[in-house]
């Protein structure tokens, strides 16, 4: 079965390559670049820049000082352990507000969907916009899923006994943040997170220890923030340090109490040399005691212990840390391996370090825009595996 997996992960990736490559931009303006003139003044038809070969070698240039909207398509073949295969798209572009600031990073917006054979739906809309100026930003993410998962319990210990059953989990979440300047990359963080989540089915409702089967929050934040990277969606030197305070008021949902939230991360990138960059990721939060199911944490996904089942372990609290090395092979391709280790728990005077989990990996990355991959991690723990498909870098 693994060599089936490995087999058709590859085919994926190839196939991903292929799709990347036949990218193309649109919504231009009227600023063409001296490159495409001299072009126009030798007789050579404008269109030739869109063909297949012009695309492979420089799909990936930043044209976002010509245009309003970079804006490039890609629809390719998916696999994920919780989706199984399917088919899924994306539109990413990059724009500035602001094209007379060679110093300001551009911003970016994507737009994806994926649908697999397991009934498995998403739809999300994230970016990071940079206002004029240089003194403010606004991340955003919305985001649809309905999901037909594997599910072991909500808590460490029940998710270590318990055997699998099904449920369908339904998600609605709206996620922003808006960061403004105090200093030299120092930034004040104002957040807003709503999350709405069902278990439409479940196959034993006592997995769910007597809760509800839908939570209704919405939380706001505060934070500080440190972030000097270079281009957030594919950092390769700087750093990123921040600390959240989020508060659930019970006014503001149906969990029946207020509920606080404290959040840290600290991400460090180091270039080592021509093309190798190391990144360093560090992962933390705690919560009120006994959360709704909803908002306990999750070891797994596309971004920390990459290739566990996303929710094989759940609890309230929840701490990992990874170390990743970045190559750029040739062109557009490049690689990365990484190693980590992680964990969840109900407080943290619960926390065990007998419990902590191992993870490592490796991974293919191509890049589909300026600065922006499509990447295929497989990642592998304790009695486990799996591949990943993502865009950007993991963190």
């Amino acid at each position: 079965m693994i060599n089936y997996i490995i087999k058709s992960s590859i085919a994926f990736l190839c196939l991903n390559i292929c799709f990347a490559t036949g990218l193309y931009s649109q919504q231009q303006t009227g600023i063409k670049s001296n490159v495409d003139t001299l072009q126009v003044q030798k007789g050579e038809s404008h269109s030739n820049n869109n063909n297949y070969w012009h695309r492979l070698i420089h799909g990936n240039i930043d044209r976002t000082y010509d245009k309003k909207l970079d804006l490039s398509y890609i629809v390719l073949p998916s696999y994920t352990r919780e989706a199984s295969f399917g088919i899924g798209g994306a539109a990413t572009g990059l724009y500035r507000l602001d094209r007379t600031d060679s110093l300001m990073q551009p911003s970016n917006i994507i737009v994806a969907f994926n649908a697999s054979i397991r009934k498995f739906y998403s739809l999300s809309l994230e970016g990071n916009n940079n206002f004029k100026g240089n003194r403010s930003r606004l991340y955003y993410r919305l985001a649809f899923l309905n999901k037909n998962l594997d599910f072991w319990g909500i808590s460490y210990n029940d998710c270590n006994v318990n055997p699998s059953i099904k449920y369908k989990r339904q998600i609605v979440k709206v996620y922003s943040n808006y960061q403004y300047k105090l200093l030299s990359d120092f930034f004040v963080v104002g957040t807003l997170d709503f999350l709405y989540t069902r278990a439409a089915t479940i196959d034993d409702v006592s997995y769910l220890l007597g809760q509800r089967k839908s939570y209704t929050t919405t939380g706001l934040g505060l934070s500080l923030q440190y972030d000097s990277r270079d281009f957030i969606p594919n950092p390769k030197r700087g750093a990123y340090i921040f600390l959240r305070q989020t508060i659930y008021p019970d006014l503001l949902g149906d969990a029946g109490r207020t509920i606080w939230r404290t959040t840290f991360t600290a991400d460090f990138y180091k270039q080592l040399w021509k093309g190798g960059v190391l990144a360093y990721d560090l992962y933390g939060e705690t919560s009120s005691p006994n959360l709704p199911w909803s908002l306990r944490e999750e070891l797994g996904g596309s971004t920390r212990m990459r290739g566990y089942y996303s929710g094989r372990y759940i609890d309230n609290d929840i701490a990992s840390t990874q170390i990743e090395l970045r190559q750029h092979i040739y062109r557009r391709l490049g690689c990365a391996a990484w190693i980590g280790a992680g964990t969840v728990f109900p407080t943290i005077n619960e926390f065990d370090a007998a419990k902590i989990l191992p993870n490592g990996g490796v991974g293919l990355h191509f890049e589909i825009k300026h600065n922006e991959n499509a990447r295929v991690d497989f990642g592998f723990g304790k009695e486990t595996y799996g591949f990943v498909f993502g865009l950007n870098t993991a963190f």
